[in-house]
């Protein structure tokens, strides 16, 4: 697969990525390496990378604890700590090697630490493959609020390799479909209708889709970089979706990010509907899609009400208004379109249909 080019780095695929590491490593001569991972990462994945990556400088390896609840400030300051003592400079290069936790925590830490050193993205999840580890988006969760805390910072450079999709649990890489779907949802039909039928996937079809839902996601955001417009799209699903991840994130039965993103994506494409950007044929076939791979989630009148509070610390938000990501049609979508509660009430009785 080609190397994708943005404006400010290359994101490269399988055998590329150490191609690409090698000719860096030999040509910055940085100081130090740090690799960052989670403990999922680090048993499964990271002896694969290092055999892989070509250097004499001692590596230094940093370990967190897996899983969203842990893409806090607290991890963060353990890693700058952990940075401090084993004496980074600002001449280091942080590669982070995980999901959408580590790549969006690790470009964070890396961003802040000293002012700034370098990092490369190496995601390891599907998700964190089409999503996390694009577009320069770094920071940590503010308690159960996502993504509260954070800045736009390209990386050196995304390697993503598919061979580690072999060690991700099925419902990681059911999580993962979610963002894909988005894409085309917001952007490409043509790339939607590859979805309508997974049955017959392979391996190397879903290489190929990797490498178009990263086309997707990079043509978007190099057209608006900082999302002051066109960037929000990429926000389809997500406004009801982290609500929802949110409420249950401490609860007994967490959603994974794609799970929660497919049931905002439902909800979106029902207020689309009622708003008259769509219509009721393309909404059921949006619907019988997401559902017949992420099933349907069950609401209380509790949860729909917690849900609703968490809707106000939305970053679209603009002037105490919720502002959603709605479709014009599968493809296509508008943003900044306000949502009136009695609506999204029913947008969940139908959902849950």
């Amino acid at each position: 697969m080609q190397p994708i080019k943005t404006s400010g780095y290359t994101i490269y695929f399988n055998d590329d990525c150490y191609g690409y590491l090698q000719e860096v490593l030999t040509y910055e001569k940085y100081s130090g390496i740090f690799i960052l991972a989670d403990t999922n990462t680090s048993q499964y994945c990271l002896p694969n990378f290092l055999a892989q990556v070509p250097t004499e400088l001692p590596i230094e390896i940093i370990e967190i604890e897996a899983g969203e609840i842990n893409k806090s400030i607290e991890t963060c300051i353990e890693v700058w700590h952990a940075l401090t003592d084993l004496g980074a400079d600002r001449k280091s290069l942080i590669i982070n090697v995980g999901g959408g936790v580590v790549t969006d925590l690790g470009g964070f830490a890396a961003s802040t630490f000293k002012r700034g050193m370098d990092f490369i993205n190496a995601p390891t999840s599907l998700l964190a493959m089409v999503d996390a580890s694009v577009g320069g988006k770094t920071g940590v969760d503010l308690g159960v609020l996502k993504n509260q805390i954070g800045v736009i910072n390209n990386p050196v450079a995304v390697l993503i390799d598919t061979q580690f999709l072999e060690t991700l649990p099925q419902p990681e890489m059911r999580s993962g479909l979610a963002e894909m779907l988005k894409h085309g949802l917001i952007a490409d039909k043509k790339y939607w209708d590859n979805f309508s039928d997974l049955t017959g996937l392979t391996t190397d079809d879903l290489g190929v889709l990797i490498h178009w839902s990263v086309e997707i996601k990079n043509s978007i955001v190099e057209q608006d970089p900082n999302e002051k417009g066109l960037r929000k799209v990429l926000n389809f699903g997500h406004t009801m979706g982290h609500a929802i991840e949110s409420h249950f994130l401490n609860s007994a039965t967490p959603l994974l990010h794609g799970e929660a993103i497919a049931a905002g994506m439902v909800l979106e494409s029902y207020f689309s509907m009622i708003k008259g950007f769509i219509g009721r044929e393309e909404y059921e076939t949006i619907k019988s899609v997401l559902l017949s791979i992420f099933g349907t989630n069950d609401f209380t009148s509790e949860d729909i009400e917690s849900i609703m509070a968490l809707l106000v610390h939305d970053k679209k938000n603009e002037a105490g208004k919720v502002q959603f990501v709605l479709l014009e049609s599968i493809g296509n979508a508008v943003i900044n379109q306000e949502v009136e509660n009695a609506l999204i009430i029913n947008g969940f009785e139908d959902y849950q249909k």
